[in-house]
């Protein structure tokens, strides 16, 4: 079964809740993003997606998370900080969640998503199409210039 996110209310940077079907008609790469990992530097080819795919409809939406090994510990104010002056990252960042344990949404939605369980990492990707399905799952070593990941996000774009 799909698993659908278009009723998924989610806390943005500022506080407000956000409805992720408002995004619809446009393809979704929500990740779980933390500063002080080893797969941050993937914050610089989240940002080259958004540049490359956002014209034809993808926006990337970065949730910070402090679950895996505390990489996560700063302020929301200090992370949009840091992925800006760092990475270039301009893409949105919403507020901190939990992937693993007891998830705060999207996670709680998303893990359904087979492979069902947590989110292992920091930097796990999920491609949704423009109607609020979860179209993919993708690990944390899965790079964001990853053919892989390109191709499925150029066919989603098509669809």
């Amino acid at each position: 079964m799909a698993i659908n996110i278009s009723n998924v209310v989610v806390r943005t940077h500022e506080g407000a809740e956000k409805r992720l079907g408002e995004y619809n008609d446009q393809v979704l790469l929500i990740v779980n993003v933390a500063s002080q990992c080893g797969f941050t530097k993937q914050y610089a080819g989240l940002q080259a997606l958004q540049d490359t795919y956002g014209p034809r409809g993808l926006q990337v939406l970065g949730f910070p998370c402090n679950d895996f090994g505390n990489q996560e510990p700063g302020s929301l104010k200090e992370i949009q900080t840091f992925c800006s002056n760092t990475y270039g990252a301009k893409f949105p960042l919403f507020d901190k969640v939990h992937a693993m344990g007891q998830t705060s949404e999207p996670y709680s939605t998303l893990n359904r998503t087979e492979p069902a369980g947590d989110v292992a990492w920091n930097f796990e990707k999920f491609l949704v199409d423009k109607n609020g399905n979860v179209l993919a799952r993708f690990k944390s070593g899965v790079e964001p210039e990853s053919a892989e990941l390109k191709t499925a996000i150029e066919q989603a774009l098509k669809e």
